[in-house]
């Protein structure tokens, strides 16, 4: 089985494929609760916990990541930000080596939307793409609406998940006709 991780300080998605590129899981990890999550150690604890969750629940034999974000935007991410966050990925890539033995494979978000099919049109948000395509296309992947009709916090995290899921399964298929 694979799992997609979309890491993130916040919410964490993560998604499992089974050996025919099924979803047989796909969740939102909420971290944003200050004072359940008040540094990044306490966060780590918990995504620890539920990546051991998933190990229980699954045979997990391949993770990928998805790459975190290697330079400035303008308008997006500070050098805090980006620091934070490529520590977070890093904690959680060494989860899953020491803790679930499995070395994690990284994934740029726009490599892995490529091999997903996955076009986003210039000017357009790339998640509010991602998150369309993967309601048009999964038809058990569903989403709630907040009273001003966006969607609930996690979804966006769930859907990119999904995405480096189904990428890596693309990868792992790949390695394997090779091999």
């Amino acid at each position: 089985m694979i799992l997609g991780l979309d890491v993130s300080t916040s919410i964490t998605g993560a998604s499992v494929l089974d050996a025919n590129g099924g979803v047989v899981f796909c969740e939102a990890w909420d971290t944003r609760n200050k004072n359940h999550f008040p540094d990044l150690y306490n966060k780590a604890s918990f995504i620890k916990g539920r990546l051991l969750d998933l190990s229980i629940h699954f045979r997990i034999e391949h993770i990928y990541i998805e790459q975190s974000l290697q330079a400035f935007r303008p308008g997006l991410s500070s050098a805090k930000t980006l620091l934070t966050l490529a520590k977070f990925n890093g904690i959680v890539s060494y989860i899953c080596q020491s803790d679930m033995g499995i070395k994690p494979e990284y994934v740029g978000a726009s490599s892995a939307r490529k091999l997903c099919g996955i076009k986003v049109p210039r000017g357009e948000k790339a998640k509010e793409v991602v998150l369309k395509n993967i309601l048009d296309n999964t038809p058990d992947f569903s989403i709630q609406y907040t009273k001003h009709g966006n969607p609930k916090p996690g979804s966006y995290d769930r859907a990119d998940s999904l995405v480096v899921a189904r990428a890596g399964y693309k990868l792992w298929k790949e390695k394997s006709s090779k091999s």
